[in-house]
């Protein structure tokens, strides 16, 4: 059974970090692109930024010079660090794995706001 269970969301402040973790088991975490999604209320779901085998690294325009994706395959686990917060990085956000098949985490809520 595939899970990707993700943490680390909660509420900060204009300017203030978060590190989001998502946890995975029941694939072959090694091979596959881990990605961080987000959606916001009325929005389409986005990608943030992905991380592929290899640990070559994409992010999303909005987010560039300030988040940060990594992954720790010995313990099947991917991170994104968050700094400088914005309050339109307010959203949902997913952890995504495809490597032959594509899964979804259950999401975090972030929500940035003084």
């Amino acid at each position: 059974q595939v899970q990707l269970v993700e943490s680390g969301g909660g509420l900060v402040q204009p300017g203030g970090s978060l590190r989001l973790s998502c946890a995975a088991s029941g694939i072959i975490f090694r091979l596959a692109v881990m990605g961080w999604y987000r959606q916001a209320p009325g929005n389409q779901r986005e990608l943030v930024a992905s991380i592929t085998s290899g640990s070559i690294t994409n992010y999303a325009d909005s987010v560039k010079g300030r988040f940060t994706i990594s992954r720790d395959n010995a313990k099947n686990t991917v991170y994104l660090q968050m700094n400088s917060l914005k309050p339109e990085d307010t959203a949902v956000y997913y952890c995504n794995s495809r490597f032959a098949q594509e899964y979804w985490g259950q999401g975090t809520q972030v929500t940035v706001s003084s």
